[in-house]
């Protein structure tokens, strides 16, 4: 497994994780009746991840799979670990952010989150009081970086202004070959910054894993020079090829799909390469 520092967090996380969002359907049956579709291979494949380095973990209270997590990481060593997980938009008041987090360490079976996140913007919260509960957070030791998910640009300067005493070490948005906005001012920005960036849907919902790459004769002409590679493992790389601060955090619901997963990481694309991937999926 290949590893670089988060952002400006000095710790070393592997450039690739997995997310644990699976589909709304399936997370309301998990928040009204505890039921987790697939529960074993979910928990599977985040172990095969973990026994082959990956350390970070996405997770969400809305996704209500911190219990999975929590079942995943048992008996490992926390201190080598990087678990984010995120607050609800509903949940951004003082008081709010505080309870969250602490029903979120609860369900993780942890004393800290590594990466607390809000995930999406509330125009009708002052951005100052989260971020002073999220600073308290940090005070407390129950978290210890703050990020935000799904924000604007100019919405992620004003959440970096509002924190007093801690710095704001990531974003989270999509990102992938199909979906690009960000590369227009949230990547140069973080870049400059040195924030990470969290892309989640890194395959397009699995659009990149399929025929519509697959069937092409560019996908053949690459895989061939890498030595076979996947759809799914080119397009990984690609954004690890694009730059030392994005980190796809590609679903790991599946063990096949992490075992396959595993193999972007190790090479990289080179710039020609690169330059024909873009203008083919433009």
């Amino acid at each position: 497994m290949e590893y670089r520092e988060f952002g400006k967090t000095g710790f070393k996380v592997s450039v690739i994780g997995m997310g644990t969002w699976f589909d709304p359907f399936w997370t309301f049956i998990a928040a009204v009746f505890r039921i987790y579709r697939h529960e074993r291979a979910s928990i599977e494949a985040l172990k095969i991840g973990l026994e082959a380095g990956i350390n970070l973990i996405d997770t969400a209270e809305i996704y209500y799979t911190e219990p999975l997590v929590a079942k995943a990481i048992e008996g490992r060593k926390r201190d080598e670990l990087f678990i984010a997980s995120k607050v609800w938009s509903t949940h951004l008041h003082y008081d709010d952010v505080i309870k969250a987090c602490n029903r979120s360490l609860r369900k993780l079976r942890t004393s800290y989150i590594d990466l607390y996140q809000i995930h999406f913007p509330n125009s009708r919260v002052p951005i100052n009081e989260t971020m002073r509960a999220m600073e308290k957070l940090v005070d407390e030791g129950k978290i210890r970086y703050i990020g935000v998910s799904n924000f604007s640009l100019m919405q992620m300067i004003e959440a970096q202004n509002a924190l007093s005493k801690y710095e704001l070490v990531s974003t989270q948005m999509e990102y992938n070959l199909l979906h690009r906005n960000i590369e227009r001012d949230i990547l140069p920005y973080c870049k400059k910054e040195r924030i990470a960036v969290l892309a989640y849907y890194p395959l397009a919902h699995g659009k990149l894993a399929g025929s519509m790459f697959s069937s092409s004769s560019i996908y053949r002409t690459i895989s061939l020079k890498y030595g076979g590679k996947t759809p799914a493992q080119i397009a990984l790389n690609w954004l690890l090829s694009k730059s030392d601060i994005v980190f796809p955090i590609p679903r790991g619901s599946n063990p096949s799909h992490v075992k396959e997963n595993l193999g972007a990481v190790g090479w990289r694309l080179d710039e020609s390469d690169i330059d024909t991937l873009e203008k083919f999926f433009t």
